[in-house]
């Protein structure tokens, strides 16, 4: 009887998908270097992920190098070693400390805890992609706040949290954007939050930000004073794919109350993070010259590439990260693509619902001037460009 009422239904495993993971978009990830290569016939720059121009700190290097020896075992479930040491980097217990598959993969166990059909997650309008999925991908309702000026609105958001609010997802700095919202702000914002609902601050910018923040006098955040103090509603997330250079290794971290990472344990995928991955990131945090050397450079190639795309009539936000947001008069994808025939790859904002957005690693000095040569060439500004380059434009 069973079998022919199954029979009857007529329906495949994939008529069975439920309706809000059909509503889900997938993420639509920047152009692999060698798939641009492929399609360009030429050698190119990757300036497309906001990875680090440098690669890896040397010393990282050797410590995954030594990790190999070992993959023919498990690793450490709980990454004791890292958190021990993140630990003391930012004056936390190691019990305040969650170590994930990169931030991303933190988010995901985070949004399977708290969100379900029926309640909701608020992010801003302009923000990480991911955001969306993770939070469809459980049944919860997605709420978009409007930005104000190119900025988040903590107000307007603040504003959006009802009762059926659990979580609330602000990128600081924000990604694509690169804009920031300072500490007193997030003060603010956190005094209007409920108890009930999970403030994340996705700080995955937080080496460079903290450096933009001291040259302009001003204080990035001081999310990890909330965490000490013993929060339950605060999120602090970190990554070593930014300016550690380890994004092929996919490890990232989140501070938050032990009572709630104590569930994220039970439903992170077992051993989800490599040895290697974590004897890459412990050597990379201890190498402090590397860091400072990164966001050096990056603060000085900012300030560099915003002088030339002003000179470009470009308009371009001001930075916080280690990329830059411009726009153009032109749909991005058709830029981004005559970029790419000049050998550079940048980030076309299209898949982030602007048409007309792109976003450009900050790399070394000559990526930069090679970035500025195709952008020039894209817009028909090249010296030299021909009539068909100025007439396509």
């Amino acid at each position: 009887m069973v079998k022919k009422d199954l029979v009857s239904m007529k329906k495949t495993v994939l008529d069975l998908i439920p309706d809000h993971l059909r509503a889900v978009g997938a993420y639509v990830p920047g152009k692999a270097l060698k798939q641009a290569e492929r399609e360009s016939g030429m050698a190119m720059i990757k300036m497309a992920s906001n990875e680090n121009p440098f690669g890896p700190s040397q010393l990282a290097v050797a410590a995954i190098r030594d990790a190999a020896a070992d993959v023919h075992l498990y690793p450490d479930n709980e990454a004791t070693e890292l958190r021990i040491a993140l630990a003391q980097r930012h004056h936390l217990a190691a019990e305040q400390i969650f170590i994930g598959d990169g931030s991303l993969g933190i988010l995901d166990i985070l949004a399977r805890t708290l969100l379900a059909p029926g309640v909701n997650c608020i992010i801003s309008e302009r923000s990480f992609i991911s955001y969306p999925i993770v939070t469809q991908a459980t049944g919860a309702r997605l709420v978009m706040a409007p930005m104000q000026n190119g900025a988040f609105d903590l107000d307007g958001i603040a504003r959006c949290i009802n009762g059926d609010t659990r979580v609330v997802i602000l990128a600081n700095p924000n990604n694509p954007t690169g804009s920031m919202f300072d500490a007193e702000a997030a003060d603010a914002f956190l005094a209007q939050v409920p108890e009930h609902v999970l403030v994340v601050f996705d700080e995955a910018y937080s080496d460079f930000a903290e450096y933009f923040s001291a040259q302009r006098g001003g204080t990035y955040s001081r999310s990890m004073d909330y965490v000490r103090a013993g929060h339950t509603n605060l999120m602090v997330l970190r990554t070593f794919s930014k300016a550690h250079g380890l994004a092929g290794l996919r490890v990232g971290y989140g501070c938050g109350h032990p009572s709630l990472l104590q569930y994220f344990a039970r439903l992170r995928n077992s051993f989800s993070v490599s040895g290697a991955a974590q004897a890459g990131a412990l050597a990379a945090l201890r190498d402090e010259a590397h860091i400072r050397r990164t966001i050096e450079n990056n603060a000085a190639g900012a300030a560099w590439l915003l002088g030339q795309l002003s000179e470009l009539r470009v308009k371009a936000a001001p930075t916080s990260t280690n990329f830059i947001y411009f726009e153009t008069e032109e749909d991005a994808n058709e830029v981004a693509r005559r970029i790419q025939a000049e050998g550079v790859i940048i980030r076309s904002l299209v898949p982030w619902g602007i048409p007309n957005g792109l976003r450009v690693t900050i790399g070394t000095p000559e990526q930069n001037a090679k970035f500025i040569a195709a952008l020039k060439v894209a817009l028909g500004q090249a010296v030299g460009a021909t009539t068909a380059q100025r007439s396509a434009t």
